[in-house]
């Protein structure tokens, strides 16, 4: 990793310093939230990504057990890679931001579940980006909400395959690469400091962690539990620590976080 990832990783996990008085020189400095969501969302497509490839699809090979149903008693699975972004959803709910919060959801117009279909401005933005497939930024003037809305493309065979057979989907012809729904993110602010973009950030990769350590949690249960530790499900009957699972996700965003992240001063 470049030292620069290294310096950002640093920052997120180990020495955060506390938050400046107000009117400080870093403070005068402000990022758009667009550029905050853009950070954001490719942090969290990577993780999506990695858990994706290397804990769903990996470990389906050896064994392992994935179900939108997995935190019910009894059942021996864990979440679905759009379930794992709801747990990372759910744990930046708990998150204080300078009296904000980031918000994430997934959100679709022919969603499983009708509580995630899109309405209002949400709508209109989806609408539209369904056409070229570009993100949208906008204004929430109901909840007074800035939000941004990038694709969720149907990458995974499982993905398309889930949504086509499942009992609740409204629509079941869905193919690889359509659009399914779109990734939301939402803050109070149209701008903000160096440090409450950085504690952002540092919220999201907490939430991540969260999010991974829920499924191991569970999967600590199991009646045949995997071993948990530095092995990944491609070497066999294993999940990587929480911590491993983050180091890898830190090696493939630290660098680009960084650099967008600088490219904004």
């Amino acid at each position: 990793m470049m030292m620069g990832g290294v310096l950002l990783a640093v920052y997120l996990f180990a020495s955060a310093p506390p938050p400046l008085a107000e009117g400080s020189d870093s403070d005068a400095q402000r990022i758009s939230v667009q550029t905050v969501f853009e950070m954001c969302f490719a942090e969290n497509a990577a993780a999506r990504k990695l858990y994706t490839e290397h804990i769903v699809a990996s470990g389906s090979n050896v064994g392992l057990k994935f179900d939108e149903n997995w935190r019910e008693a009894g059942v021996e699975a864990g979440p679905l890679p759009a379930l794992f972004l709801r747990e990372t959803a759910r744990s930046l709910e708990k998150h204080d931001l300078h009296s904000r919060r980031l918000g994430l959801y997934l959100g679709s117009d022919f969603p499983v579940r009708p509580s995630n279909r899109f309405s209002g401005a949400a709508a209109e933005a989806f609408a539209q980006m369904r056409k070229d497939r570009s993100p949208r930024f906008f204004y929430m003037a109901d909840v007074k909400l800035h939000a941004a809305m990038f694709p969720d493309v149907a990458s995974a065979n499982a993905c398309v395959e889930c949504h086509n057979r499942h009992a609740d989907s409204p629509k079941r012809d869905w193919q690889l690469g359509d659009v399914m729904g779109a990734v939301t993110w939402t803050y109070p602010a149209a701008s903000v400091s160096v440090t409450e973009a950085l504690d952002v950030l540092a919220a999201l990769r907490a939430g991540i962690a969260a999010a991974y350590g829920g499924y191991l949690d569970k999967a600590r249960t199991f009646t045949h539990a995997p071993h948990i530790g530095e092995q990944w499900p491609s070497n066999g009957y294993f999940l990587p620590t929480t911590s491993v699972f983050m180091t890898a996700l830190e090696y493939r965003t630290s660098k680009a976080t960084l650099d967008r992240f600088l490219a904004s001063r």
